[in-house]
């Protein structure tokens, strides 16, 4: 006889922490992520359902499969998935767990979940991030993003954090952390940025312009 565990039924959803690669879509009309391990060729958006990644037709999660979405309980677990070569230009996600789920020591692994918050680390170069720019790869219809500061974005496809939390709707959040400093970008309306949110547009704007002066100043002196 096997033993279970007692049915939960907690009266506010559970929370917890993962990581996973920003994307967004070839037309630049969409954003979102894909995992890092299992079930990252399928991106998914702010509010997503898991489903099973071996094709079967069972309900995720199932007990006698590891599909659905997975998360741990504590954000340092997850930071510390940060440290690796092949995480290093993956986000922190801070989510809901929604729906079913079964618990393990470390984590959850679940059918529904929002993501409340994006937090992306700083540019390769070590700079604050003020964008998300294209990493070189990506899945069949989405090109997967890095973080980048406005002095390494160049001529790449990239976008700001307050237009990718834009692009990905449903009221998330992206924070840009540096070390111990974060800063908050709401989504809102263009219109309705607030001071930091018009700073980092402005240096975006800015290390373009920059780019395309230096390629114009290039091509005149070959002539």
């Amino acid at each position: 006889m096997r033993l279970r565990l007692p049915e939960e039924r907690p009266t506010e959803p559970p929370t917890g922490f993962k990581i996973a690669h920003p994307v967004l879509s070839q037309d630049g009309t969409r954003a979102g992520f894909t995992g890092v391990s299992l079930g990252g060729a399928l991106p998914y958006g702010v509010v997503a359902d898991a489903s099973c990644v071996y094709g079967r037709r069972h309900r995720s999660p199932a007990r006698r499969c590891d599909c659905g979405f997975h998360c741990v309980h504590e954000r340092a677990t997850a930071e510390a998935l940060l440290c690796t070569a092949e995480h290093r230009a993956a986000v922190l996600l801070d989510i809901t767990v929604l729906g079913a789920y079964i618990r393990f020591e470390l984590g959850f692994r679940y059918a529904r979940q929002r993501v409340r918050t994006a937090t992306v680390g700083p540019c390769a170069c070590g700079a604050r991030a003020v964008a998300l720019a294209d990493a070189g790869w990506g899945r069949p219809g989405w090109r997967a993003l890095t973080a980048t500061c406005a002095g390494c974005v160049h001529g790449r496809t990239s976008v700001s954090l307050a237009a990718f939390a834009r692009l990905a709707g449903d009221g998330l959040r992206v924070a840009a952390g540096s070390g111990t400093e974060t800063m908050t970008v709401d989504p809102g309306v263009p219109e309705g940025l607030g001071v930091p949110e018009l700073v980092a547009e402005a240096a975006l704007l800015q290390a373009r312009l920059d780019w395309f002066q230096s390629r114009l100043a290039r091509l005149e002196g070959e002539q």
